[in-house]
């Protein structure tokens, strides 16, 4: 079982930033892709960005590539994402999910609870 908590939402101005974390529980931190997914108002939760449980591979949404950085440090048990340049179109609830042996992109095993980001113009 892996417990998820997100932290660092708020509210930001356009242009601005905000770091997001996602501390995870259990031992075996390491062996779980994470990835990042949003759900704004009205509609569907969608994918932000992953990074792979070896490599480090990342994989971002099309509309945030360039501005948003997902990263991670295994001996934290946490996953970051960073995000630049901030548009309100990025206001969501901000998730962070977990998956061991699938895809976390499409099947993750675990969600946090959701971290409100709201991008003022």
């Amino acid at each position: 079982q892996v417990q998820l908590v997100e932290s660092g939402g708020g509210l930001v101005q356009a242009g601005g930033s905000l770091r997001l974390s996602c501390a995870a529980s259990g031992r075996t931190f390491g062996a779980y892709a994470m990835g990042w997914f949003r759900q704004a108002p009205g509609k569907e939760r969608e994918f932000v960005a992953l990074v792979s449980w070896s490599e480090g591979i990342t994989t971002y949404a099309d509309s945030v590539r360039g501005r948003f950085t997902i990263s991670r440090d295994n001996a934290k048990n946490t996953v970051y994402l960073q995000m630049n340049s901030l548009k309100p179109e990025d206001t969501a609830v901000y998730y962070c999910a977990a998956a061991r042996s699938g895809s976390v992109r499409y099947n993750p095993d675990y969600w946090g609870q959701g971290t409100q980001v709201t991008v003022s113009s």
